[in-house]
C-alpha cells in the first residue's frame, strides 16, 4: 500500500478517537509480542534470523482522507423479506461476532413498542444495562424517561416511554464505558439498520455524538448536529445530547434547554394531528 494513503487511513481513525488498531498476524507467534513496535532481531554473522512475514493490516476502501468509511447502519443493505425483530435477535444469537463479547453479561438489543412512530438510539449499554439486559435504565435512562413523560406531559400528548422504542449502536457494553470503535459499530450496524428498517418509524432521534454519527456517517460533533433535521433512508434523524451528558456538573443548563427544546420538536413531528410537514419544525 502507498504509505501516504496509509497515512492517511491512519490520521483518519486519530481523529475519531481511535488510539490502537489491533492487526492478526497471519502465522501465530511462539510467544507475546510487542503491543507497538517489535524490536529487531539479534542477528550474527553465522546465522541470521528469520524474518517473519510482515502482518497485513486491512483498511476500507475510500476515495480520499475526509470522506467517511462505509461503516454506518445506512450503508447496510436492505432488511431481509418478513424481517422482524425476532429474527433479528435470532440472527444475532449469542453473538460472538467482536472484541465487545468478551467482557458483555448480556446483549442488549432494544425494548419499547414494536409499533412505535418513535425511535431513539443511543451509544451503547452501561453496567446497569449489561445486568439487566435492558436499555437506558441506570442514571441515564432514568433522566431520558423523565424528558419524554414530562415534555409529552406538557406539550400534550400521551405518550410516556412505553410508547417508544429504545435502542442503541452497538448491543454489548464497551469496556470501562469507552465510546465504541468503528470496527464493533460496523458489526453491529448491520442489526441496528435492521431494526429500523423494520421499525420503520415516522422519526429518530439520535442521543448524543457517537450514534449521531454512526446514522449519518459524518465526522461533525453533537454540538454541530443538534437542534436540525437529517434523514436516515428517508426517515427523519434529530440528534441530541445524551442524557449522560446532560446529568454532568459541567454541562449547563444551556444544554439541558437545548436538549429540552429538540426533544419537543421531535415529539410536534411524530405526534401532532393532523401531522405537519418537516419544513414545519
Amino acid at each position: 500500500m502507498d504509505r501516504d494513503l496509509l497515512k492517511q487511513y491512519l490520521e483518519f481513525y486519530r481523529d475519531l478517537g481511535v488510539k490502537s488498531v489491533f492487526v492478526e498476524p497471519r502465522t501465530a507467534r511462539a510467544s507475546a509480542a510487542p503491543s507497538v513496535v517489535a524490536a529487531p532481531a539479534v542477528v550474527t554473522p553465522k546465522v541470521p534470523a528469520p524474518v517473519p512475514p510482515a502482518p497485513r493490516i486491512e483498511v476500507p476502501a475510500m476515495s480520499g482522507p475526509t470522506e467517511m468509511p462505509k461503516l454506518f447502519a445506512s450503508d447496510f443493505p436492505v432488511s431481509p423479506d418478513n424481517d422482524s425483530l425476532v429474527k433479528i435477535q435470532e440472527d444475532m444469537g449469542d453473538c460472538q461476532r467482536c472484541r465487545l463479547c468478551k467482557g458483555r453479561k448480556t446483549i442488549v438489543f432494544g425494548s419499547g413498542n414494536d409499533r412505535a412512530r418513535l425511535v431513539f438510539v443511543g451509544e451503547g449499554p452501561g453496567a446497569d444495562e449489561d445486568a439487566q439486559g435492558l436499555p437506558f435504565v441506570g442514571r441515564a435512562g432514568q433522566l431520558l424517561t423523565q424528558m419524554i413523560d414530562n415534555t409529552s406531559g406538557k406539550e400534550g400528548f400521551a405518550i410516556r416511554r412505553p410508547d417508544v422504542y429504545i435502542c442503541n449502536v452497538v448491543k454489548c457494553r464497551p469496556p470501562e464505558n469507552r465510546a465504541p470503535e468503528p470496527d464493533e459499530m460496523e458489526i453491529c450496524g448491520q442489526f441496528l439498520s435492521r431494526q429500523l428498517m423494520v421499525l420503520k418509524p415516522r422519526a429518530i432521534c439520535a442521543l448524543g455524538g457517537t450514534a449521531s454519527k454512526a446514522l449519518l456517517g459524518t465526522k461533525e460533533g453533537i454540538t454541530k448536529l443538534r437542534g436540525k433535521w437529517h434523514m436516515w433512508r428517508e426517515i427523519p434523524v434529530m440528534p441530541t445530547y445524551h442524557p449522560s451528558y446532560l446529568l454532568r456538573p459541567t454541562s449547563g443548563q444551556t444544554a439541558k434547554r437545548e436538549a429540552w427544546e429538540d426533544l419537543k420538536k421531535v415529539l410536534h413531528y411524530v405526534y401532532d394531528d393532523p401531522p405537519r410537514p418537516l419544513s414545519d419544525f
